[in-house]
């Protein structure tokens, strides 16, 4: 089966193609993942024009025509002359561009992949409906997702749902000490934070918790890699009043992707204090390399989790339950905890088992 995989989200940073790819990272992982049961294009819109093959997958960057990416011009031609069994549509704020999708090619199944979207304003939802309807089928990465959508009445009857993770990645576990040495992680536990420092992560719950759980745990170091911080000042304010903060807390910024993996098999413990994800790339990162999630329990992360078999889940804004869940998950066995952590990984997230995820969902929809 050829699987075309559309991106109409058009970069604003102008970016060449392969340095889209570096940044964009999740974009081929999703490819990887996916070719690894069928063949697989990718067409993104792009104000650069090339054509690239990296692996197995084929990219075509592609202008987009005219105010939207997939009109009557070279965007649609590249799309449609492919001549794929399948598309594959990422992100649902594209309404305009699925419609003239499946207008020009109406026998051809398509699959939406949700990307963290919200329910669009009432006054876009006709289009949105329209679009729904045009589609086959709709994966969000916990089936929970899906009922803001089905509440706003966009989900139409005949449109199936798919419970996928939003991504995968390749990261693998490694040697804990040999990363410690190389990226001066220390701490007993020793804990991670990767994410922006904004009221949706809710670093601050995570810091309180923090402050409780180290009464109990004296060797307790929280590592905090960010981009954006808005919250920056008050995090920083909310250390240095805290005598169970200061010291023990390290704000070390950003941190470029290729050496997140190391800090990972560095760490004990992966933390964060999520409101909402559309799936969570950090901690799906921190599975793969066998680091136990100590997470919200939030839709994403219970089915990231399998419902707390891996990790520890409490609720949001609860600093209280952050801290019993840091001290529960500091009290595991460590080798045990991460050898569950990645076998789970394993099972449901893995580049092969989201490969044969999304396998499964084509087919379905080209058999009906």
């Amino acid at each position: 089966m050829h699987v075309a995989q559309i991106s109409f989200q058009l970069d604003n940073d102008r970016r060449a193609p392969e340095q889209l790819l570096r940044d964009w990272y999740s974009l081929p992982y999703v490819a990887d993942a996916a070719a690894g049961h069928n063949r697989v294009s990718v067409v993104q819109a792009c104000v650069h024009r090339q054509h690239l093959r990296r692996g197995n997958v084929d990219y075509y960057f592609v202008p987009p025509d005219g105010s939207t990416s997939f009109g009557n011009g070279e965007f649609a031609d590249t799309v449609t002359k492919l001549g794929a069994d399948v598309f594959h549509v990422h992100g649902l704020g594209f309404p305009q561009d699925v419609i003239a999708l499946k207008r020009r090619a109406p026998s051809i199944p398509i699959l939406l992949q949700d990307h963290a979207d919200r329910v669009p304003p009432f006054w876009r939802r006709r289009k949105a409906r329209r679009s729904f309807e045009a589609a086959s089928g709709i994966a969000f990465c916990a089936m929970e997702q899906s009922k803001a959508f089905a509440a706003a009445s966009l989900l139409p009857a005949h449109l199936e749902i798919f419970e996928i993770s939003e991504w995968t990645v390749p990261f693998t576990p490694g040697d804990r000490a040999a990363a410690r040495a190389s990226c001066r992680l220390h701490g007993d536990p020793c804990i991670l934070w990767v994410g922006n420092l904004n009221p949706r992560k809710d670093p601050l719950t995570v810091l309180d918790g923090v402050s409780r759980a180290a009464r109990e745990l004296p060797g307790l170091q929280l590592w905090c890699v960010y981009e954006v911080a808005p919250l920056l000042e008050q995090v920083r304010a909310r250390i240095d009043s805290d005598p169970n903060l200061r010291g023990r807390v390290h704000l070390l910024g950003p941190i470029p992707h290729d050496h997140i993996e190391n800090l990972m098999r560095a760490a004990d413990l992966f933390v964060l204090g999520s409101r909402s994800e559309g799936s969570g790339c950090a901690m799906i990162e921190a599975m793969a390399c066998g680091l136990p999630p100590v997470v919200t329990d939030i839709p994403s992360f219970r089915f990231l989790t399998g419902r707390g078999t891996v990790g520890r889940l409490w609720y949001p804004g609860d600093s209280q339950g952050c801290a019993a869940a840091l001290v529960a998950a500091a009290a595991e066995p460590r080798v045990d905890a991460r050898a569950a952590t990645r076998a789970h990984f394993e099972i449901t997230t893995s580049m092969d088992a989201l490969g044969r995820q999304f396998d499964a969902a084509y087919r379905r929809m080209q058999r009906k």
